[in-house]
């Protein structure tokens, strides 16, 4: 059994790909950074084969499935991805351009590819790291809460695909709050609610995989806040996102 993972030389992809390799499974670890997956592929067991690849890049991740299509892969997690912060007037466009490339097109690209293989034998699990960004409006991070919007809709639509053809492949969604990461460094911003470590993230993740759960929201607070911004009205959510956004910044 092999695993996939992307983003997977640190934070939460790094520790999901541990938990997988501790269970057995063969993982095929996929980041920009060939040496830190060098350095990462070296502390795992078993069979470990690491992809320094760009995944912004369509080519890339057709070029990436060519060379492991035939490997019986039972598990696909999307988790590359990054943030920015600042108003849309002052980011920059080719960064955006870069975001959107990765947490959109990369994850789109993997996902239709392994699905189109998954469905064909009725097996498989497709992990998709979203964020619990992707149920508001983002003032101030606002292309990262839309592709993280993008990826759970497309993963719900997806899901519901699946079980009207009956089929037995899974995908699902992972909806996390703050969580210890580089993602804050990258993103340029510090967060004021308490961060979940990426340890549990993972493992929560993978737990709930397993269990075929579509939307996985680690931590209570974070549950609640979803549930409560449903039912306010949008234009009060938009304002009270703005300045949770701001705070991030200071």
């Amino acid at each position: 059994m092999k695993a996939l993972i992307t983003g997977a030389s640190s934070g939460i992809g790094k520790e999901i790909s541990i938990i997988l390799n501790d269970m057995g499974y063969d993982v095929i670890l996929v980041a920009k950074n060939k040496k830190k997956l060098e350095k990462f592929a070296s502390t795992l067991s078993g069979n470990v084969e690491i992809f320094d690849t760009d995944i912004s890049s369509t080519y890339n991740c057709m070029k990436l499935y060519s060379k492991v299509k035939k490997e019986d892969i039972e598990i696909v997690v999307n988790n590359a991805g990054f943030g920015l912060f600042g108003e849309f007037t002052e980011t920059k466009i080719d960064k955006e351009m870069d975001m959107i490339d990765t947490n959109i097109k990369g994850l789109h690209t993997l996902t239709k590819l392994f699905l189109h293989d998954f469905k064909e034998k009725d097996r498989g699990y497709i992990l998709n790291v979203a964020s619990s960004a992707a149920f508001l409006p983002g003032p101030l991070m606002s292309t990262y809460y839309a592709t993280k919007s993008y990826v759970l809709h497309l993963t719900e639509a997806i899901n519901e695909e699946l079980r009207r053809d009956k089929s037995n492949v899974y995908i699902g969604a992972l909806c996390p709050g703050p969580v210890d990461t580089n993602f804050n460094k990258t993103a340029g911003v510090e967060f004021n609610l308490k961060s979940l470590t990426a340890s549990y993230v993972a493992s929560y993740a993978i737990n709930q995989m397993f269990k075929r759960k579509t939307i996985i929201i680690p931590g209570i607070k974070i549950k609640l806040g979803v549930f409560v911004t449903r039912l306010l009205p949008r234009k009060f959510v938009t304002k009270y996102s703005y300045n949770i956004q701001r705070k991030k910044g200071n």
